[in-house]
């Protein structure tokens, strides 16, 4: 899936982290979601390398990146924390500046790192996510039917980590099949490895971690820079046209130029996993983007 491109695995300080680098130009990391892995950008990455050296990771926690222990206020799943990894692997790399592109999960990871490293973050992508702190604050019976995960998977342990490991692929694919409107995104051997990922104990605790630092840490840390620290750089905010974004928030542009001065972006017409289901439109809009 990814010619071209070498593997690596780098030790930060607090975790080590997996991932591909390819390709030629300014650089661009690129940040998966759930339930997937660094591999949901196959589609992209290698269209991106023709323009940009396109670095690709597990966050800490998912696929083969580490998963350190927790502790009793999840700060190690923080997403202040998973940045931190994703930052050290570009500086190790030999990029002190870069773009960085996130979906779901990673665009909470991207938009966090560009409010703490202002210096380093040249352009961020968003997709299909709103600021943690704003979908908290906006929170009703919809959200909380809608975003069921969030709930779920922040639930004290061991409840959620048990459920899932009785069934890891009903958790996968319920997600892959009901936030997805392209149903045949996803490969046999790419679904499969998303699942395989959740057999493991270790990742399925880690992920609800994070989950559980969202629901603490993160809207703390956004509450504290709401009106004080504001998005730096260029922002391109990317949402399913029929999926949960769209369904709950009227103007989900108007609430990313509350946090960045330089917005733009708009609904593309696909489910959630954006890159997967519209790789073309994603690698159209980055290249114009990330020029």
């Amino acid at each position: 899936m990814f010619d071209g491109f070498e593997a690596f695995d780098i030790a930060t300080a607090g975790a080590s982290v997996h991932g591909r680098t390819g390709g030629d130009g300014p650089p661009v990391l690129l940040l998966h979601g759930i339930p997937e892995t660094h591999l949901m950008w196959h589609r992209v990455a290698p269209r991106l390398a023709e323009h940009h050296t396109v670095v690709v990771t597990d966050l800490r926690g998912y696929g083969d990146s580490g998963k350190p222990p927790s502790t009793a206020d999840h700060e190690p799943y923080s997403m202040r924390a998973i940045g931190a990894d994703q930052l050290e692997v570009m500086r190790q790399l030999g990029y002190d500046t870069f773009s960085v592109v996130g979906h779901d999960r990673g665009a909470r990871c991207a938009y966090r790192l560009a409010l703490d490293h202002p210096e380093a973050v040249t352009r961020l992508g968003v997709m299909d996510v709103v600021p943690v702190g704003d979908a908290y604050d906006r929170a009703d019976k919809d959200f909380s039917l809608t975003y069921w995960q969030w709930s779920f998977l922040a639930a004290p342990a061991p409840v959620p980590e048990q459920f899932i490991g009785a069934a890891p692929a009903t958790m996968v694919d319920f997600m892959l099949n009901t936030w997805a409107e392209v149903k045949d995104a996803f490969p046999a051997e790419l679904r499969a490895e998303y699942t395989e990922k959740f057999r493991d104990p270790d990742t399925v605790h880690a992920i609800c971690e994070e989950f559980r630092a969202a629901a603490t840490l993160d809207y703390e840390q956004d509450e504290a820079d709401r009106g004080h620290r504001r998005i730096e750089c260029p922002v391109l905010f990317l949402w399913s046209e029929d999926g949960a974004v769209a369904t709950l928030y009227d103007d989900p542009l108007a609430m990313w130029r509350a946090w960045a001065d330089d917005v733009r972006g708009g609904p593309v017409p696909v489910g959630h996993f954006i890159p997967e289901e519209a790789p073309e439109e994603t690698t159209r809009q980055l290249v114009d983007f990330l020029r």
